[in-house]
């Protein structure tokens, strides 16, 4: 009596995943039959209207995701906690932020590169206090993301092993790209560049910051305008950061792998994204938390 209940309940579970198999499988065709079917305008369109609550855009011509002016991260500021947290979000970036003095005011300008996630891309940041801080109190402010009249003209090349993978300008507070299923060492990233400050002082005061940052390559100062390559950035230090950072790398390494399998299909990642958000939305809202995880100005992370 128990061994025929026992062969009735495993044929009703196997019944039941057959038929689940077979729904996913007509499910997936057709998904895959109605992203194929949009124009690329209609899904550029889809995307960005997707995207923009989360404060990003996508950019069709080079296949990366970018961060609106008015993104909500914007009503945060900026401090060196996030980046000694990032790997705990499974970040693995170099960070190389610069502080100087300008005009009554303390700046910030930060730049990162590496493993964001399922995500390898780059950043710009601009940030400043309400006054002058203390050196020794650098690392425990909390900066303010800049005004729209004191964005500054920010520009960037990111390149892989010789290939280009972004290239962005614009006159930004945050300036970012992000190729989304490609995986990345930091240090196999290089990041070029540009910046036309606001004034000549500015430009000044920004690369006598940069030197006391270490860094300690060429730099380009021309009137107001700065360019660098940024190569290298602070390492964690400790083995506990390194082990941490060692274990995200292998779990982002392996999301890529899962995502461009489930993806397979498709080769842009505006199809592969339509495709999730059709067929497997709660995926497509987890992927696009790309960013640090901000504390407001009254609390913390």
């Amino acid at each position: 009596m128990m061994s025929n209940c026992f062969y009735v309940i495993l044929g009703v579970v196997l019944c039941v995943l057959i038929i689940f198999c077979c729904a996913a499988y007509w499910k997936r065709r057709r998904v895959i039959h109605k992203v194929c079917c949009m124009c690329m305008e209609e899904k550029c369109h889809l995307l960005n209207d997707l995207v923009r609550p989360f404060g990003y855009s996508y950019v069709v011509s080079q296949d990366i995701f970018t961060t609106c002016i008015d993104a909500w991260q914007r009503e945060f500021g900026y401090c060196d906690l996030y980046d000694k947290t990032a790997a705990g979000f499974h970040m693995i970036i170099d960070c190389l932020p610069v502080y100087f003095n300008y005009r009554g005011r303390t700046w910030m300008i930060e730049f990162w590169k590496g493993q964001y996630g399922i995500n390898t891309g780059c950043e710009i940041g601009v940030y400043y206090a309400d006054g002058i801080v203390e050196k020794e109190r650098l690392d425990k402010t909390l900066f303010d993301c800049v005004d729209d009249e004191d964005m500054q003209k920010l520009s960037f090349t990111l390149s892989k092993k010789g290939c280009d993978l972004a290239r962005l300008t614009g006159r930004h507070w945050w300036l970012t790209a992000f190729s989304m299923g490609e995986f990345s060492r930091p240090s196999e990233l290089v990041m070029d560049v540009r910046m036309t400050l606001a004034d000549c002082e500015m430009a000044e005061a920004f690369v006598d910051g940069l030197h006391r940052a270490g860094y300690d390559k060429r730099i380009y100062l021309s009137g107001n305008q700065v360019a660098f390559t940024f190569k290298k950035g602070i390492k964690c230090k400790g083995l506990l950061r390194r082990i941490q950072a060692f274990f995200a790398q292998a779990c982002n390494r392996f999301w890529c792998r899962v995502f461009r399998i489930v993806t397979r299909p498709f080769q842009m990642s505006v199809d592969r994204v339509l495709y999730l958000y059709f067929y497997l939305p709660f995926v497509f809202r987890r992927m696009f938390r790309l960013k640090r995880f901000k504390g407001r100005k009254t609390g913390v992370r």
